[in-house]
């Protein structure tokens, strides 16, 4: 039996490049002997500055809505303020409910499908509503010390290792930054003989 490694991903729910690889992603463990290896970022973390990010919109937009665009994939950008920390807190609370993929997959379609704020509560309540997540638990989520201090702690184990922003995906010492390098990831893991049969 193939043993299964560890594909770590770095990510932050207000990033448009982490809404395109959750389309696809889930393919690096679906398709291989692979664990995820969750790493939810919140605020800037993993993101441009917010002065270099208002040069970045303009340009980020077009790029994004060209992609989106050719994927066949809504894209409405939600408010310039969203702040993803809640979402990536609360994402902590989904994977310990076996909820992890539900949660990313609604809470991108919610903040880049449909143009919310995924900063709003009410927005990610009605998120966990929809996938089955306790609403009291979630809500608890949202403030939990230890998942906001999880949050800051991966974005110091993602500068460790000499990643600059996301989706990063890291398999042993091999680093992959972006949502077109998943290919790559898939390539990589092909040559380590890991797809299943």
């Amino acid at each position: 039996m193939t043993d299964a490694v560890d594909v770590t991903l770095y990510f932050n729910f207000r990033s448009p490049y982490c809404y395109i690889a959750s389309k696809t992603l889930f393919a690096i463990y679906d398709d291989f002997h692979t664990n995820l290896v969750w790493r939810p970022l919140g605020g800037w973390s993993g993101r441009s500055s917010p002065e270099r990010a208002k040069v970045k919109v303009p340009l980020t937009r077009q790029d994004v809505r060209r992609i989106t665009a050719r994927m066949g994939i809504p894209m409405t950008p939600p408010p310039i303020d969203t702040d993803p920390t809640k979402a990536g807190a609360a994402s902590l609370l989904a994977e310990e409910c076996g909820l992890l993929r539900e949660w990313i997959v609604e809470v991108m379609r919610a903040e880049w499908a449909e143009g919310l704020d995924i900063g709003d509560e009410q927005v990610l309540l009605d998120v966990g509503k929809e996938i089955g997540l306790d609403k009291e638990a979630l809500q608890h989520a949202f403030t939990h010390d230890t998942y906001l201090e999880q949050l800051e702690s991966n974005w110091t184990e993602a500068q460790s290792l000499g990643l600059i922003g996301v989706p990063s995906f890291r398999v042993g010492d091999e680093l992959f930054w972006g949502s077109d390098r998943i290919d790559y990831v898939l390539d990589h893991l092909n040559s380590l003989r890991l797809r299943k049969v």
